[in-house]
């Protein structure tokens, strides 16, 4: 087997396991909401995080916000009640009405994050929580890819003509994949930069936790969430 494809295969296991621990990671700290009673995914693609997400949220109403409409039919067929919207605009609920908000790797796909993240404070009650996931800019696989002269793993899908871009040790690398307009990365923040902008939006920082440390064992994320593959952070309005 070539190196490079025995490499691929590996991060392939260390990225399942990784996903794994960050929806532990987050559902950990949804956890600090007290009894939520509506709750809201952003960008709940096909519902199956979503489910595992809100898994023993007992009572609570559960909606998911989804813009790209495969998506949205597929969440629905599960039994999510799945709104069409546009994460970069108004979101289709009043001021002050959510206990929860969600946002599984959705703000690295976003343009406008401010707006996001307006959006988010705006519709949760006073004391509601929102629980934002997304890949780290300074994860160590990002920080070696760029060490060697390579595009990091998690901007390596900015063109929907050639993925990955720029880092031939990328997952789909060879395989000409294509990449949806909507999926594109469009800003990587660093665990620093989001919890600054939970701050900037008015958000008291109340957990942030990480998952995966390529190419160690994935749960030393959670020892450096500066340096892990995925991060986590929980805000209270």
């Amino acid at each position: 087997m070539p190196l490079a494809s025995f490499l691929r295969g590996s991060v392939g296991r260390l990225y399942a396991e990784s996903e794994r621990l960050n929806l532990e990671n987050m559902r950990a700290q949804m956890a600090l909401a007290k009894n939520p009673r509506e709750v809201v995914d952003l960008g709940c693609g096909d519902g199956r995080a979503t489910q595992a997400l809100v898994a023993g949220l007992f009572g609570a109403r559960v909606r998911g916000v989804e813009g790209y409409e495969p998506f949205r039919d597929a969440a629905a067929a599960l039994g999510l009640d799945v709104l069409p919207g546009d994460l970069e605009r108004s979101l289709p609920f009043l001021d002050d009405a959510l206990d929860l908000v969600v946002s599984n790797q959705v703000i690295e796909h976003l343009a406008d994050t401010d707006a996001f993240m307006a959006e988010i404070y705006r519709v949760l009650r006073p004391g509601g929580l929102a629980v934002i996931s997304t890949e780290n800019m300074a994860s160590w696989h990002n920080v070696a890819a760029l060490v060697v002269g390579f595009q990091p793993f998690s901007s390596s899908n900015y063109s929907n003509r050639r993925y990955p871009l720029g880092n031939p040790m990328g997952l789909h690398a060879g395989e000409n994949a294509t990449v949806l307009d909507g999926m594109l990365h469009r800003r990587i923040f660093t665990t620093r930069a989001l919890r600054e902008l939970f701050a900037a939006h008015g958000f008291d920082v109340v957990d942030v936790r990480g998952s995966g440390y390529h190419p160690l064992p994935p749960r030393l994320g959670r020892l450096d969430p500066g340096h892990a593959h995925f991060i986590s952070v929980a805000g209270r309005k």
